[in-house]
């Protein structure tokens, strides 16, 4: 007896099923809003404020435009988490006390939701590449070696936002720890998303890669593992040196570089768009890091081990090569010059991805260095509103002492109005202000924020103003 074949219906879940689904994966406890602003040695531990989560809408394609809101934040976070129970990560002083955590974070149930809501969160946080970059016509090699000449990957170039804002910041040295803290999700695991293409069977490239690989862990040797390179450069400037201790301080755009290559890598459909990301960005980390290192030894009179960023500069020159010659070489000629559009795909993604990067993180060190100015926005913005000349939405809130608002961002500014009590009002990596009862901020869209209150109780009025500026016109 014969039977007609199932069809077969690609698995995508899309509306409620969607949303209860991450509320489901959020609840686990390790989750949770933290008591304080930094997770000491538990690399388990990630705020999604999963409070929030049930209000947001994951079911869509967000444009470039909205690519820094806080529903952008909160689908990094959640795939950071996601793609991380892959990794083994144990607290530097052993498991101890966190060996609940532990198992919560690695349990059945947590990978099994994570891969359930993994596709659409992919598709909300990387589908507007597919918008932004275009492959279009009919690629050759001589074609792509003449796109690359073009590149001009090693090249001197010039200092990016990101680095000119550290050197014009009124405080470059909190600045460059609030950069090197968005290294640290990449670079404390570095090369994790690169050993998920180095498992299989694909020929003589699958041991080229290896080498690169193997390069990157030290050639099993602890003390020379760039990882550890990179604990050593943060400790050097005060900085905890342990996975995720700084959660709170990631930007959206931080967090999307680094989910790129395990989104990459992950789905092994854009295996040769990781290729392309992998030649570009090993090539241009050599100008990067040269200039890193300086920055670096500049703003902290030379007090830094920077030998993650000079090694950086030695080694990626043999390994821009290698990606090239061993690589991408190699595999046109394998498998056509089919698949030169979608190593062209990776690099230009992976360049617009630092460029949104750079313009965030240079645009949260001037909200930083603006607290002051901020502060004083409140009074004729608060004055507005009171007058009547505008008219807002107002949420008003009551908090006890001790209240963590676990940072996050909104879409439009804010104006947080303080009727009664104190809050500490923190605007990135030691960066606060102490607002008092009648003062206040306004808060910028899209720049990441949070608060504490340090009186018994403290009364405050949030508004929804949009655009601070409509009100002082």
């Amino acid at each position: 007896m014969s039977h007609a074949p199932v069809p077969y219906q690609p698995f995508e879940l899309r509306g409620d099923a969607l949303r209860e689904a991450v509320i489901a994966y959020a609840a686990n406890p390790v989750y949770t809003d933290n008591e304080e602003w930094e997770n000491s040695d538990n690399p388990y531990r990630r705020q999604l404020r999963p409070q929030v989560l049930p209000y947001l809408d994951f079911d869509r394609v967000p444009g470039r435009a909205q690519v820094l809101e806080y529903s952008s934040l909160a689908a990094q976070r959640l795939l950071t988490s996601v793609y991380e129970a892959d990794l083994v990560f144990f607290p530097k002083a052993g498991l101890g006390k966190l060996t609940e955590d532990f198992r919560r974070y690695y349990s059945p149930d947590n990978r099994a939701r994570g891969e359930m809501i993994r596709p659409a969160l992919e598709r909300f946080a990387f589908g507007f590449l597919d918008q932004e970059v275009e492959v279009s016509g009919d690629w050759t090699t001589e074609g792509l070696l003449t796109y690359l000449e073009g590149l001009d990957v090693y090249a001197q170039g010039e200092a990016s936002p990101a680095e000119k804002a550290i050197r014009d910041s009124a405080d470059p040295r909190r600045a460059a720890r609030m950069w090197l803290i968005q290294f640290a999700p990449d670079f404390l695991s570095e090369a994790s998303p690169m050993a998920r293409n180095v498992l299989g069977y694909y020929g003589p490239e699958q041991s080229e890669w290896f080498k690169i690989l193997i390069d990157e862990y030290g050639y099993g040797v602890h003390d020379t593992k760039h990882s550890t390179l990179f604990e050593a450069t943060l400790e050097s400037v005060g900085l905890g040196s342990d996975v995720h201790r700084y959660w709170q301080y990631y930007l959206v755009s931080s967090l999307a570089l680094n989910n790129y290559f395990h989104y990459l890598g992950k789905n092994h459909e854009n295996f040769f768009r990781y290729v392309g990301a992998l030649y570009y960005t090993e090539s241009t980390l050599v100008d990067f890091c040269r200039r890193a290192e300086s920055l670096l030894a500049d703003v902290f009179e030379g007090a830094v081990d920077a030998r993650y960023f000079s090694e950086h500069v030695h080694i990626d020159q043999h390994h821009g090569r290698m990606a090239l010659d061993k690589l991408v070489k190699p595999l046109i000629e394998r498998h056509g010059e089919q698949i030169i559009p979608e190593i062209v795909r990776g690099i230009e993604e992976f360049r617009l991805l630092s460029t949104i990067a750079d313009d965030d993180f240079a645009t949260q060190i001037a909200w930083m260095d603006d607290a002051d100015r901020y502060k004083e926005l409140h009074a004729p913005v608060y004055a507005a509103i009171q007058e009547g000349r505008v008219t807002v939405p107002v949420a008003d809130i009551v908090e006890p002492h001790g209240e963590l608002s676990n940072t996050h961002s909104h879409e439009g500014d804010e104006l947080c109005h303080i009727v009664s009590g104190t809050m500490r009002f923190v605007s990135g990596f030691n960066s606060y202000r102490i607002l008092e009862a009648g003062e206040g901020t306004v808060i910028q869209r899209n720049r990441l924020h949070g608060a504490i209150i340090e009186s018994d109780e403290c009364v405050y009025q949030i508004y929804s103003v949009g655009d601070h500026r409509t009100c002082l016109s």
